[in-house]
């Protein structure tokens, strides 16, 4: 089961990754775009997603990858429930967040 510190680690483990708050809550930059956040009220993280990926995830995954209700939603915020996923999944997932804002010269 992963823990906000598990996310953190994974999060700050993408290149040049940093952390900053977010209205109160860490998140997770690369390049000043947000990619990750860490709610404190639930064990949950929000990936920015590509919206397909999110869909089809939500799908695949209910009750552990679910949009982000409203308009970020729609633009791909998705709430994934980290104490119901794999390590290596959220990793997986980690990393598409990540490489869907980081700058071109950082993806390879």
């Amino acid at each position: 089961m992963l823990t906000r510190d598990d996310v953190r680690r994974i999060a700050l483990a993408q290149p040049e990754a940093y952390e900053a708050d977010h209205f109160g809550m860490p998140s997770f930059r690369v390049g000043k775009k947000i990619f990750c956040t860490i709610h404190q009220d639930h064990p949950r993280a929000m990936l920015k997603l590509d919206p397909e990926d999110q869909r089809n995830l939500a799908e695949g995954l209910p009750g552990v990858v679910e949009p982000v209700p409203g308009y970020w939603g729609t633009k791909g915020s998705t709430f994934v429930w980290f104490e119901k996923i794999e390590a290596g999944r959220f990793a997986d997932l980690m990393r598409m967040a990540w490489a869907g804002v980081a700058p071109k010269r950082l993806i390879g």
